[in-house]
């Protein structure tokens, strides 16, 4: 059946997979993307929203690179917003609130229109290993397809058990069955493996809610996107959410279910995301609340199906409904389907390598919530990272490997394979060092050109770079060349409770005031006219006044990621044996003999590894 051998076989079409096929076929792998269910490509198995705070950053870093998540949230979206933007520009956090069906009909769209990818519908149970190299995989039907890579993206489905009260199952995700087999498989070949726990609220029927009890949340009024390239166009029209809140009396019918809660009566032993709580997980660790937030979210364009998005529970299904309907709006509410939680497997990401890959087993790669991660943006991230590290792999060229100063998804993955995680980990803006680099508005100055030069993101993707780049930088120059004279600054400035000038001065002067903001400085005409008669997009605008304006943390921060870069540049053999350094700490010798760091760098991140540790290394590194 399957007489070829392929490059690259992918397992599982969540997030995480749908971008490493993608990823790996756009850049020539032979690519075979191998999924229980077909029809469920890139499903949103949680809320239907992409983005938010540190992973809008991630997804257009993924669009940066050539990826699809962009395009398709663009495409798909209901409603958008930018998060945080009373705070500064590296704070700032698109986000999409999505049409679920949609979503994963336009993923599956722009799949089979991908050169050199083939699908195939079937559950794998197994991994065909020679040697310490992988050399393709099993299904439950006993098919063998042979590859020189495989990327496992199997998401919550490895040995999934879903809980709803008392009840538990066997499945992967509601209506769908678990994968059995590849986890005592790896564990045989000497893989530490866990388990953790996800949930997922109920989702009810937008016609029994009574929305003018509740506050209206609509999206930005000028929209924005997450994709650079200029024939992806923002929303025209968008469609709002609404927002309401528990209550004492919701908390206390809550509880009175909590003797048949998995969470609490032992059925549940996994640990769950600290940052997205269960509704009973947050008003049993903050019982002094009265009340929570819930963010009532539509599931699409053309549907009444609702998510409430606070609501996550695994509380038996009766308690549930009795409790939302004590919830302001939901007075009459129908339940499409309760909430749940899921345990699952998932392999501690310190055995891989930074490019995903195995230590264990060569040509094999994790991608995904089997590293132990939470979120559609995460997941896709490493997928894509996976994808184009497995094609390389296969062609024998250098890795690609994202620094901690470059991206996100650089922070996110050295966080995995250095630090590890415990408990289902989410990307948040305060784990990046150098977040002011690492901004929204340049993914693509900082990325496409290194994605351009292996292969993924096209030419076309450069050029548009490119020119939105040399824009900035003239318009940048302009206000550092051009002058504005006192009659003509000081209105503005006076405005603006700014002190005054008494002669003319250059205009990038005025501009790194406090509080001048690009709509003040088009009030002189002479900008006015540059814009005008540049065409200047809101995208160059934007990058003008963060380059301006912030001018001085921006090269604060380049100094610092590059004094860490050197240590980036001292590489530890593969091998290395730490127990000949005497001077090693004990712990520090364990610690590095078991995640084996790639860098002294990545080595100081080792949680047990002490700067005397690190000054050990270098001495014997000759540095």
């Amino acid at each position: 059946m399957f007489a070829e051998s392929y490059d690259v076989i992918v397992v599982g079409a969540g997030h995480a997979g749908s971008e490493a096929a993608a990823a790996a076929a756009n850049m020539g792998s032979k690519t075979l993307l191998i999924t229980m269910n077909l029809q469920n490509i890139a499903q949103m198995s949680c809320n239907p929203a992409m983005g938010g705070i540190a992973k809008g950053q991630i997804v257009r870093e993924i669009d940066a690179l050539g990826g699809y998540s962009g395009i398709v949230s663009d495409k798909t979206a209901i409603q958008f917003k930018m998060l945080n933007k009373s705070k500064g520009p590296a704070m700032w956090s698109p986000r999409v609130q999505s049409d679920r069906m949609l979503f994963a009909a336009e993923w599956r769209a722009l799949l089979e229109q991908t050169p050199n990818l083939d699908f195939y519908q079937e559950m794998v149970s197994g991994l065909i290993i020679e040697g310490d190299r992988i050399a393709g995989v099993k299904t439950s039907l006993g098919i063998e397809v042979r590859a020189k890579a495989v990327v496992l993206t199997n998401g919550t489905f490895l040995n999934g058990l879903i809980h709803i009260g008392e009840k538990q199952f066997g499945g992967g995700r509601a209506g769908e069955r678990a994968a059995t087999g590849i986890t005592k498989e790896l564990v045989d070949l000497g893989f530490d493996a866990g388990r953790m726990k996800t949930g997922t609220p109920p989702r009810v029927d937008g016609r029994s809610l009574d929305f003018s009890k509740m506050s209206e949340q609509p999206g930005d009024i000028n929209p924005a996107k997450f994709s650079y390239l200029p024939e992806i166009k923002p929303l025209t029209e968008q469609r709002s959410c609404h927002m309401t809140y528990t209550s004492n009396l919701v908390h206390d019918l809550l509880r009175e279910g909590f003797d048949r809660s998995p969470m609490f009566n032992g059925r549940i032993k996994s640990i769950g995301p600290r940052y997205c709580p269960s509704i009973e997980d947050k008003i049993h660790r903050f019982a002094d609340k009265d009340r929570h937030q819930l963010f009532v979210e539509p599931e699409g364009w053309h549907t009444v199906e609702y998510y409430v998005n606070g609501f996550s529970t695994s509380l038996p299904e009766e308690v549930q409904f009795k409790a939302l309907r004590s919830v302001a709006g939901f007075e009459n509410v129908k339940f499409f389907r309760p909430g749940y939680a899921i345990e699952y497997d998932y392999f501690p990401p310190t055995q891989l390598k930074h490019t995903l890959e195995t230590k264990l087993v060569s040509g094999l790669f994790f991608a995904g919530q089997i590293n132990g991660t939470t979120g559609y943006e995460e997941a896709g991230s490493q997928g894509l990272m996976a994808g184009i590290n497995a094609h390389l792999k296969v062609h024998e060229k250098d890795p690609f490997i994202l620094k901690r100063s470059e991206a996100y998804i650089g922070v996110l993955i050295d966080d995995l394979i250095t630090k590890g995680t415990e408990e289902p980990y989410r990307m948040f803006t305060s784990r990046a060092e150098y977040r002011t680099l690492l901004r929204q508005d340049n993914a693509d100055f900082r990325l496409t050109p290194r994605s351009y030069k292996i292969g993924l993101a096209s030419k076309e993707r450069l050029q548009n770079m490119e020119q939105k780049q040399e824009a900035s930088d003239n318009f940048i120059h302009f206000f550092k060349s051009t002058s504005v004279s006192p009659e003509l600054a000081n209105p503005i400035l006076e405005s603006k409770d700014s002190a005054v000038v008494k002669q003319s001065d250059k205009m990038v002067r005025m501009f790194s005031r406090p509080g001048i903001t690009m709509e003040d400085m088009k009030k002189i005409p002479a900008v006015f006219d540059y814009i005008h008669d540049h065409k200047l997009t809101e995208e160059v605008l934007e990058q003008t006044e963060i380059q301006v304006k912030y001018a001085g943390y921006i090269e604060k921060e380049k100094n610092n990621a590059d004094k860490l870069n050197r240590l980036e540049g001292i590489s530890i053999p593969e091998n290395f044996d730490y127990s000949k350094l005497k001077s090693l700490s004990f712990e520090a010798k364990e610690k590095l003999s078991s995640i084996r760091p790639a860098t002294i760098s990545q080595a100081s991140r080792i949680s047990g590894v002490s700067p005397n540790d690190i000054s050990v290394l270098l001495v014997y590194m000759g540095r």
